[in-house]
């Protein structure tokens, strides 16, 4: 069967994506991907001092449960799939979810999707965390137990190589620094008590699909590769389902110009090609406009098209690898294996991908291969059509989405109605129930679920757990010192 067509959808308020949505849903996606906010992607709710300017802009802001509620009104969310990029706030975005889906009588065996919940990556290439590592890897864990107990179809993670290969990772950096990521939360879950071989099944990647279409579909396969050996060698897996790196795939928006964005639709038509020709379970395919803002609701539509015309229109689809017995695709699957492999063994050295973040190591080498491509871009070496080669002497005007920024009152107002109308005191003893298990060792998701049944905001609980375990600060300027692989071009 074709692969999930996932659109990432979200901006301004919880009704004005919920219509995205129906539209999406209309012209044929077969799953949803929320977009949110930056104030919920930091835990902060939509009227803290802090999230002013933000709210909306680059995804939709949810504060509460009456938030969540209107964002999914009237979508059948035992029979649609949903995606939420949301990594440190992950628990409470899905809490928030599953109640949600329970007032509509969908239980929690109904549902299906995935969460993000990937931190590490934060602290490597995004900036979106929250509390410092120790922590969060235990929110991680606390949230395999949990789904494992009360929604079993959902994937708990989605370990991420996209983010760090949008802020200039090298296919070969996106496959070590991703996998060694994982190999983390497989250590984190082990310590937790758990067998690799309950929550494993439901670990799931993201990756980027660039224009090189051949090195793609190579990067795809070692990434396969090498995690089924992983898997089985290393963590001693033995349901064939553990040793599945079963993946999404977002096509590269840092490829998109704003230089002739039409263009863009050329890029994005190859990109999700690399993609299905690498086997990705599910996609998402850019926006033409995404360079120059939110997309509109023609572009976001000729995206969606795009994936149907590669599953409907070619016989990409007849065959399940149509690259299988390649020798310029599976020589370059070996190159990328041993490239990726020796990142990780001096990750491996320097103790693992946290101690490895704390040296600054994976940062430091992503920031060094944008800084060469950034080089050879300027130099004319990279072309990239209608930047630096066949440019126009004048643009077409263009007139993109914009967010009205009335929604931050509007936000506001709805919180202060929200506070009004709760009961206080319930509030209250249910956070005081979060902080006690955050001190201690149980699950915090079970706490948690009942503090945002009584409508404790996003923000609420996020500060809660912000006075139990600290928030992250980086060390400026960490490096990793001594000897340092040589950085691998490509």
């Amino acid at each position: 069967r074709p692969w999930t067509m996932r659109q990432y959808a979200g901006f301004g308020t919880a009704r004005e994506s919920n219509a995205r949505y129906r539209q999406l849903i209309a012209h044929g996606t077969t799953g949803l991907s929320v977009a949110f906010d930056l104030p919920t992607q930091m835990g902060h709710d939509s009227d803290a001092p802090i999230a002013s300017g933000e709210i909306g802009k680059v995804g939709v802001a949810i504060d509460s449960v009456e938030d969540m509620r209107e964002l999914f009104d009237g979508i059948p969310l035992d029979r649609v799939s949903t995606s939420m990029t949301i990594n440190a706030p992950a628990a409470v975005l899905l809490l928030l979810y599953q109640l949600v889906a329970e007032e509509g009588g969908v239980t929690g065996d109904q549902l299906s999707g995935t969460i993000q919940n990937d931190v590490l990556k934060e602290y490597i290439a995004r900036g979106t965390y929250i509390f410092p590592p120790a922590p969060s890897l235990r929110l991680v864990a606390d949230t395999f137990r949990y789904c494992r107990a009360e929604i079993p179809k959902w994937n708990t993670i989605s370990i991420s190589g996209y983010h760090m290969a949008e802020a200039g990772a090298s296919p070969a950096q996106e496959i070590a620094f991703t996998l060694s990521n994982g190999i983390e939360y497989v250590r984190t879950a082990l310590a937790a008590g758990m067998a690799v071989d309950d929550f494993a099944p439901r670990l799931s990647f993201f990756f980027v699909s660039r224009t090189t279409l051949l090195e793609e579909v190579a990067k795809f396969r070692a990434a396969r590769r090498m995690w089924a050996r992983l898997m089985k060698e290393d963590f001693g897996a033995r349901d064939p389902r553990s040793l599945m790196l079963r993946f999404h795939t977002q096509t590269a928006g840092v490829q998109l110009t704003a230089q002739q964005p039409e263009v863009n639709l050329v890029r994005v038509a190859v990109q999700g090609l690399a993609a299905v020709l690498g086997g990705t379970q599910s996609l998402h395919t850019n926006s033409f406009d995404e360079a120059l803002a939110l997309p509109t609701d023609t572009s976001a539509r000729l995206a969606l098209r795009t994936q149907q015309v590669l599953a409907y229109e070619t016989d990409v689809t007849a065959t399940v690898d149509p690259f299988a017995g390649s020798y310029a695709v599976e020589s370059m699957t070996d190159d990328l294996e041993a490239a990726a492999t020796e990142l990780m063994v001096y990750i491996d050295e320097l103790g693992g991908a946290v101690a490895a973040i704390e040296h600054g190591f994976q940062k430091g080498e992503i920031e060094r291969n944008a800084y060469r491509i950034a080089q050879e871009t300027d130099a004319g070496e990279r072309i990239v059509v209608g930047v630096n080669r066949f440019r126009l002497d004048e643009e077409a005007p263009y007139e993109p989405l914009r967010v009205d920024p009335a929604i931050e009152a509007r936000q506001a107002a709805r919180l202060a109605t929200l506070r009004a109308g709760r009961d206080r005191t319930a509030v209250t003893a249910a956070l005081t129930a979060l902080r006690q298990t955050a001190e201690g060792t149980g699950n915090v998701l079970y706490p948690m679920r009942e503090a945002l049944r009584a409508r404790a905001t996003v923000g609420e609980v996020c500060q809660t757990l912000r006075e139990v375990w600290g928030s992250y600060l980086p060390t400026e300027g960490a490096e990793t010192r001594g000897h340092r692989p040589p950085l691998r071009e490509g």
